[in-house]
């Protein structure tokens, strides 16, 4: 039966080989040995500290993250409230619109009968109109802003 080992096992067990420190062990006729251990007999030992092992995985400190979670609560409000904005203005345009078409029909008053019988209408029914389609671009302008905003 065939014992096999996992390479994420073996990746573990190497992982351990990057953590431990190297010397430097200079002799007494100027030979340098590097190794695990200290060389026995040496003149001069120094340690050297491994660099540590490029996984991909930056290391964020706790202070670096909390920043970066800052920033993403910002900018997930940011969108947030530049939607809202947008469902408002478009909101807005649609109400404006209805209250145009709506307001098309006279209201009482805004009529006027005339020497032949007939009628027409008022200076208030025009004035009227006229606010009715100011709201509509107004609208239009404050959607088209919130549109150009959320890009």
């Amino acid at each position: 039966m065939k014992c096999r080992i996992s390479p994420l096992v073996l990746l573990l067990a190497a992982s351990g080989a990057f953590a431990q420190a190297m010397y430097k062990s200079t002799m007494p006729d100027g030979k340098v040995i590097y190794g695990e251990k200290p060389a026995p007999g040496a003149q001069r030992v120094e340690t050297i500290a491994s660099p540590p092992p490029k996984t991909g995985i930056t290391v964020v400190t706790p202070a670096e993250k909390t920043q970066v979670d800052e920033r993403i609560r910002q900018r997930s409000a940011a969108e947030n409230a530049k939607q809202r904005e947008l469902d408002d203005a478009r909101r807005q345009l649609q109400q404006a619109e209805t209250a145009l078409e709506a307001g098309k029909e006279p209201l009482p008053g805004e009529r006027i009968g005339t020497a032949g019988g007939a009628s027409r209408l008022t200076d208030a029914y025009f004035e009227r109109q006229k606010k009715l389609e100011q709201a509509v671009e107004s609208a239009r302008a404050r959607l088209e802003k919130a549109q150009q905003a959320a890009r």
